[in-house]
């Protein structure tokens, strides 16, 4: 008899696999990160083929196998619908998502990630919230998360990185961006001012933080 592992967690990305299959990368909060064959799942009227695409969030059964996890079962809870009649906001939707596979590993705990990307894809689904400043937001706590960004920022201690005055309202921004509880890091709005000077703190620190252009960044800049 199979024994069956069920996660909860969220697909990252996921690539074609011989004539039927799909191999997905799967952040979930029990084991980290996780690769996984979905087998069939792009025969047309395939149970996993839904579940197996990008941002599809809920339940998953796997088995393990010699060298890898096999899906057996997936129960969606949120598939972000939002974003697949919102071209611009999915191509914000997979950078989030290629970032979060970058700075992710197996075996280690990775709610913490896992939830930032939850609430970080709801905000592009939200009309009032500017795709770029959501993504100062997940930029910056990614960062915090992964010990790489500071907690406490100074206009002193900025100025010379963005290389202007710096608002005190961008102040206060990046301490709420890196104090708040994820649920409540999507509730407020900035001025174009502070905007501009939030951006440049997270470009300057994502390039020491990946070290390394993302694909999915290169297709957002060609449309924005």
């Amino acid at each position: 008899m199979q024994d069956y592992i069920l996660v909860t967690g969220i697909i990252l990305k996921q690539s074609p696999v011989g004539e039927y299959d799909r191999r997905i990368s799967l952040l979930t909060k029990e084991k980290g990160k996780v690769a996984a064959f979905a087998r069939g799942a792009r025969k047309p009227g395939s149970r996993l083929a839904a579940a197996t695409n990008p941002f599809s969030f809920g339940n998953f059964k796997l088995y393990e196998g010699k060298s890898a996890y096999t899906l057996a079962e997936a129960d969606v809870k949120n598939y972000f619908e939002e974003l697949r009649s919102d071209y611009i906001g999915a191509c914000y939707g997979m950078y989030f998502a290629e970032v979060t596979d970058f700075c992710t590993r197996e075996g280690n705990d990775e709610r913490e990630m896992m939830k930032l990307l939850y609430q970080s894809l709801r905000a592009l689904c939200a009309a009032s919230l500017p795709n770029p400043l959501v993504r100062c937001v997940f930029e910056c706590r990614t960062m915090m998360v992964n010990g790489e960004f500071p907690r406490d920022f100074t206009r002193e201690g900025l100025t010379p990185l963005i290389g202007a005055v710096v608002e005190d309202s961008t102040v206060f921004a990046l301490h709420y961006i890196t104090t708040s509880p994820v649920e409540k890091l999507y509730t407020f709005n900035v001025t174009d001012m502070v905007l501009e000077q939030l951006e440049t703190v997270a470009g300057q620190y994502m390039k020491r933080f990946a070290g390394h252009s993302f694909k999915s960044l290169e297709v957002l800049q060609t449309l924005c």
